[in-house]
């Protein structure tokens, strides 16, 4: 089904509220849900929307509470997020960040004790607005066994790069795992195979079955043994900056939370040559894209072109929503 995205925005602000969050509050929520469904990311975006409500039911999710300065090394902060909802904490983190970039030409906030973040691009594209470069990855619950492993023992810890550009910032959001699981859950939903292997079955056998690979939810690290790796040195990073949780840590917990994140930003505008630096952006996504692709039905992306363009047709024609989970969102707010 499609739905206008003003409408869904519409329904969430509603549902939030209902769930005591503040207007404001609400907003943001409701606005980063949307647009993340907006842009074509379902699984990180409206699809979430249960689940979140769910966490705060349970108290996994403390409405009230809010990202805070714990610590202070010069452009270099730890943020303690006391469990709050992670959307509001990584945006609250995100600007602090920028600050510091602003101020010192660079900055971090290493972020511990907070909550999915749901869509790492949101934040990136966030700092892109604020003409900042961003370097920014989180880690998770155990989701991918170490390669030659069995079992999962490290998470798929997204990573996001951002790069500030006039004709539309370049934004890279990619899972540590070939998929990410909440696009893994979105082929289930639609009852449809994965185009690649995503990860092991019960066979420990490599499978494009959604349902294989989330029942025990085994992914396939990107690059095989280079994913695995990047993915164990992503977590020690963010645990021992954020002196907070690491994999191993969260995976004692029943559900993901308390996980820790890292934010990174950079301020070209101390170079004072944005003209270059957007000239030689544009040269390097021209060369990409005058390239001959193996097949006449393909084109050459740059990252975050392909949710631009998914983006704007969603505002003309509506967003595509699957129809269960709209029917679960409408349920929660009529309850």
């Amino acid at each position: 089904m499609r739905i206008l995205a003003e409408d869904i925005q519409k329904v969430l602000h509603e549902l939030f509220v209902k769930y005591n969050f503040t207007p404001e509050k609400a907003q943001l929520l409701a606005n980063v849900f949307t647009e993340s469904t907006l842009d074509g990311v379902s699984s990180h975006g409206i699809n979430r929307v249960p689940l979140f409500i769910e966490y705060i039911e349970n108290g996994v999710i403390n409405i009230k509470a809010e990202a805070e300065k714990i610590e202070s090394f010069g452009s270099i902060e730890r943020w303690d997020g006391h469990f709050g909802p992670g959307i509001i904490n990584a945006t609250k983190c995100t600007n602090r960040t920028i600050e510091l970039a602003k101020q010192h030409g660079m900055g971090m906030v290493a972020l511990r004790n907070t909550n999915h973040w749901m869509r790492g691009g949101t934040y990136g594209k966030q700092a892109a607005d604020a003409n900042c470069i961003s370097i920014m990855f989180t880690n998770t619950k155990p989701n991918m066994p170490p390669w030659g492993g069995k079992e999962s023992r490290i998470g798929n810890n997204p990573f996001v790069i951002s790069v500030p550009r006039k004709k539309g910032h370049v934004v890279l959001d990619m899972a540590i795992s070939q998929f990410a699981f909440g696009k893994i859950n979105d082929y289930k939903l639609r009852g449809e195979k994965l185009p690649y292997p995503g990860g092991w079955d019960d066979n420990d056998k490599l499978s494009n079955d959604p349902d294989k690979i989330l029942s025990k939810e085994r992914g396939l690290p990107i690059g095989y043994w280079k994913g695995s790796a990047l993915s164990i040195v992503l977590d020690m990073l963010a645990t021992v900056m954020a002196a907070g949780n690491s994999t191993y840590r969260i995976s004692s917990k029943e559900i993901e939370t308390a996980i820790s994140q890292i934010y990174i930003c950079i301020y070209p505008g101390v170079f004072n040559d944005e003209e270059l630096q957007q000239k030689l952006i544009e040269e390097i996504i021209d060369f990409t894209h005058n390239v001959e692709p193996i097949s006449p039905e393909d084109k050459i992306y740059y990252p975050g072109e392909r949710s631009s363009l998914t983006k704007s047709n969603n505002l003309e024609a509506g967003i595509v929503v699957d129809k269960s989970i709209w029917q679960k969102i409408m349920i929660l707010a009529e309850k």
